[in-house]
């Protein structure tokens, strides 16, 4: 098995009250089918890139090894730094485009890789923006809500 077909495992949960502002690390989170994460600015509807009826906005998650890999090209990002709901360890999320998964309790629906932007390059380290090309994540909506708690489980529903 490889790939998404692999289990992957939660290593990280961030929320941030408003849009620029910092990421909040927490053990655990609620997730709201159509909404997203509670206390995160997008599930209030003020993130930068929020918009009403967009898909791919109640939840956004990162790979750890994309977050370790800048750190051996010697960029620092960690899991609140790079503005992703989840991050994620041992699981391809680009594989996840247009399939199910479950994080935790929650089932989603990926949506398309959440590409870093000047955005987030303007907010953390200059060559974030190109070092994360094709690595920057997952943007996703939520299908069924429930609790995520690190440690738990990340996988296609149909593996």
């Amino acid at each position: 098995m490889t790939g998404a077909a692999r289990p992957g495992r939660v290593v990280g949960l961030y929320t941030a009250p408003a849009a620029a502002t910092a990421m909040d690390a927490h053990a655990d989170v609620e997730v709201v089918a159509g909404r997203g994460v509670v206390g995160d600015r997008y599930f209030a509807g003020t993130g930068t890139f929020w918009r009403a009826g967009k898909d791919g906005q109640d939840l956004t998650l990162i790979e750890q090894e994309a977050l370790d890999a800048l750190g051996a090209r010697g960029l620092d990002l960690d899991g609140a730094r790079a503005r992703r709901n989840v991050v994620t360890g041992g699981i391809d999320l680009n594989a996840l485009v247009g399939a199910r998964f479950t994080v935790g309790e929650v089932e989603c629906q990926g949506r398309r890789r959440c590409d870093p932007c000047a955005h987030l390059q303007g907010l953390t380290t200059p060559g974030v923006l190109r070092a994360l090309a094709h690595r920057g994540g997952l943007r996703a909506d939520v299908v069924r809500g429930g609790m995520v708690r690190l440690g738990d489980r990340v996988a296609r529903v149909d593996s």
